[in-house]
């Protein structure tokens, strides 16, 4: 597959600014001048992005493990959609909402469900979430969750952005004192496409009202097995990759109230990804870190100097990286351009190795029985996503700008 979009994070701190007239009277000091300005930039997104917002909704009733350790494993593969994607010249970025429902230890009141995550680009703490699911119980109100998730979600009026809400579970559609099809058309109403998919037969599936749910507002309904293994090939790039990932995390610069419990996060993730070693979740999760949609501004001095308004100064020096703490503010810009500069290098490294992991895979996934490839959660989504994109004009793989 070739790669026409380049996703790097942008190199910092172009140079320092030239002398102007007022600088030339004194009015301020030009080195403090040309600091002040290589702190205050403009978002990525603002400049080279447009915005995708997906919220899954997960069965998490007695039933529902195999759902769960699918969603695990293909979180990163559902974000990566997007890596190669362009929309008017822009690189999306994606946010993911998380619900689940038909849990027995939720509350009764709350209908049996409850919002995980609202819509996020924190996407260590959506796996952080995925990984602490347990099943339990219980009643299943499709209705109800689509419902919640409709209108508690802030999502983007704007009739160009895809916006999406994909429902998974295994009991009939219908149950539940909220009538689904109209919690469906009250999120059409809003632009959202309602995806529906059923862990099991296609005809129970149909029968049990999921394909009719999909229907009402042009979603797709698909039909999956839960329990299914998810099929990962192994790559001669695979160890290559995951080398560059442990290059790259040491190119985050943690700081704030949050920096050591982000950082242990983010560390924590990888190894969980790293124990699902046979479904690919670590390769994956590589890619996504090497994309636009890894952002951590919140707690990453790198990520966060390309915010607008971002001022290094303005930080207490005990919540910068012990290495920091003694340097000035321009040693500290010079240090965060550094980490910049090799994290885009390593990103770029891991984008050509997949390049060429994906020539191998496609190679192998033809030699493969059709009943030997996934029909899993994953595919279901990146299926329907490619699909339902194009008509917002997003534009993927060979087609991207």
């Amino acid at each position: 597959m070739k790669k026409k979009i380049n996703l790097c994070v942008i190199s910092l701190l172009a140079g320092l600014a030239s002398v102007t007239a007022a600088e030339a009277k004194g009015a301020r000091p030009a080195s403090d001048r040309a600091v002040e300005q290589q702190t205050v930039r403009k978002p990525l997104a603002a400049e080279q992005a447009s915005k995708v917002q997906i919220a899954i909704l997960l069965d998490t009733s007695n039933s529902m493990d195999g759902l769960i350790a699918q969603a695990k494993t293909q979180l990163w593969k559902v974000v990566n959609v997007f890596n190669d994607a362009s929309q008017d010249g822009k690189v999306p970025f994606v946010e993911v909402a998380l619900y689940e429902y038909g849990n027995d230890g939720l509350s009764k009141d709350g209908r049996w469900l409850r919002q995980i995550q609202p819509l996020s680009r924190d996407l260590d703490q959506i796996s952080e979430d995925l990984f602490s699911l347990t099943t339990n119980g219980g009643a299943e109100f499709c209705g109800a969750v689509i419902d919640r998730a409709s209108s508690d979600l802030k999502w983007d009026a704007s009739a160009d952005v895809y916006k999406a809400i994909f429902i998974a579970g295994n009991e009939p559609f219908t149950q539940g004192p909220v009538e689904p099809m109209n919690a469906v058309e009250r999120a059409a109403a809003k632009g959202i496409i309602v995806n529906t998919i059923h862990c099991g037969a296609e005809a129970v599936g149909i029968s049990s009202g999921w394909k009719q749910g999909a229907e009402m507002s042009g979603g797709k309904f698909m039909s999956i097995n839960q329990d299914k293994a998810v099929v990962h090939i192994k790559a001669p790039q695979d160890a290559e990759i995951l080398k560059c990932n442990a290059a790259l995390n040491k190119t985050y610069l943690s700081y704030g109230s949050q920096a050591k419990h982000k950082r242990t996060q983010q560390l924590r993730q990888d190894q969980q990804a790293e124990r699902l070693s046979e479904s690919g979740a670590a390769v994956q999760r590589t890619l996504t870190k090497a994309s636009l949609n890894y952002s951590n501004s919140a707690w990453d001095l790198v990520d966060a100097s390309q915010q607008e308004g971002f001022e290094l100064k303005s930080i207490k020096e005990d919540e910068l990286p012990e290495e920091m703490r003694k340097m000035d503010l321009a040693e500290r810009q010079a240090w965060i351009a550094k980490m910049a500069g090799e994290r885009k290098s390593v990103q770029e490294k891991i984008r050509q190795l997949n390049e060429e992991r994906e020539k191998f895979v496609a190679e192998q996934m033809k030699a493969m029985a059709e009943e030997d490839k996934a029909n899993t959660l994953g595919d279901a989504v990146v299926d329907a996503v490619k699909q339902q994109a194009e008509t917002h004009g997003y534009k993927f793989d060979k087609d991207a700008e």
